[in-house]
């Protein structure tokens, strides 16, 4: 869509606005779809195959390959994407959601299929009503935005920490207050990314913000469904 708006009367180009960024919102939701239907695929495939399963948690390697490449397409997708085609953004992006697959395809070994579900029924939930409060509520959520993310630093802090100490009772309350700290920042990403939406016209850099939405509310879900496994898969 073209930003030239001379020619049109003010009602045109509201109207052609509002469209837009209906458009926008709508690409950025169906590309955390597809991403999270890819990740799933992409689990249930390795655990069927004997290769896969052999390349992922063979060795050490395999494994912290995975993990590290992870990290490393994301820095790179968020830090080079204005740089970046749209294709070879969608392209990144679907390449993480193949990667995170892999690596999620563990927890079909250690957790019983009535526990996954259920966290992620119960994440689908509160994720699509945090989303759609964070999307059309009138408040500022930027003060529960800083909030969540101050309490993630100490939520990833405490995780590293816990990793030497094995402690069960501290993972509970880690995983309890993670899901408090991504159902927050599910709704104020949500109205972040409508509010970076509004006003815009559907292009190439726009397209490349609605990816970056996707990816963030991706991990928002990701995250939330695998806190929520925590608790729910708890012996």
């Amino acid at each position: 869509m073209e930003n030239n708006f001379y020619d049109m009367t003010p009602e045109v180009v509201q109207q052609k606005i509002a469209k837009a960024e209906s458009t926008l919102m709508r690409n950025v939701y169906l590309w955390m779809t597809l991403a999270l239907c890819i990740t799933g695929l992409s689990a249930w495939l390795t655990v069927h195959s004997e290769a896969l399963l052999s390349f992922v948690f063979g060795s050490r390697f395999g494994l912290w390959a995975l993990l590290i490449g992870e990290i490393v397409l994301v820095i790179v997708l968020v830090a080079r994407i204005e740089r970046m085609s749209v294709g070879t953004a969608t392209l990144m992006f679907i390449l993480y959601s193949v990667v995170n697959g892999l690596t999620l395809s563990s927890i079909f070994f250690a957790y019983d299929w009535g526990a996954i579900s259920t966290a992620f029924f119960v994440a689908a939930g509160t994720f699509a009503a945090m989303a759609v409060i964070g999307s059309f509520i009138q408040r500022d959520l930027s003060g529960i935005g800083k909030i969540c993310i101050m309490a993630l630093v100490g939520i990833i802090i405490a995780s590293l920490v816990n990793l030497f100490l094995g402690n069960s009772m501290l993972d509970y309350i880690i995983s309890w207050i993670s899901v408090v700290v991504f159902t927050g920042l599910t709704a104020y990403d949500a109205q972040k990314i409508k509010g970076m939406m509004t006003g815009m016209t559907v292009n190439d850099t726009t397209q490349k913000f609605a990816i970056l939405g996707a990816l963030t509310l991706y991990l928002d879900f990701i995250n939330l469904f695998l806190s929520l496994l925590r608790i729910f898969g708890r012996d």
